[in-house]
C-alpha cells in the first residue's frame, strides 16, 4: 500500500532586507518629533485642497543648516497653523536606518 504525501503548505515569501524591517518599524512606531536631517520631504495639505511640497533634502544638499530650516519651517507653518488639514512627512529609510542600526547593534550585542 503506498503512503500518501501530505500536500505541502503554501509559502509566503519574507522579506528580511534591513531597509525592509526600518519600513516596518518606522510604520509601527508614534512619529510626535522627527528630526529634520531624517526628513526626505514634507506635503502640506491645506483646507482649500493646495498641497506645498518641500524637498527637506534638497534645501539641506543647497547648503541651508538643519537647524535653521527647521526653525523657518516652525515659524512658517504656525503662522498658517489655521489653514493646515495636515502634514504628510517622508521618512528618509535609509538614513534613520543609519543613524539608528549602530546603536541598536551595540545595544543588543550581549544578548
Amino acid at each position: 500500500m503506498p503512503l500518501r504525501k501530505k500536500p505541502l503548505p503554501k509559502l509566503k515569501k519574507v522579506n528580511v532586507s534591513k531597509k525592509a524591517q526600518w519600513n516596518q518599524i518606522l510604520k509601527d512606531i508614534d512619529k510626535d518629533e522627527i528630526p529634520i536631517d531624517l526628513l526626505h520631504a514634507m506635503s502640506v495639505n491645506l483646507i482649500d485642497g493646495t498641497k506645498v511640497s518641500i524637498n527637506i533634502k534638497e534645501l539641506i544638499s543647497a547648503g541651508h543648516s538643519p537647524d535653521d530650516l527647521e526653525e523657518l519651517l516652525d515659524l512658517k507653518l504656525k503662522a498658517i497653523d489655521e489653514f493646515i488639514v495636515d502634514i504628510d512627512f517622508y521618512v528618509n529609510v535609509d538614513d534613520v536606518a543609519k543613524t539608528v542600526q549602530p546603536i541598536t547593534d551595540q545595544i543588543l550585542k550581549n544578548l
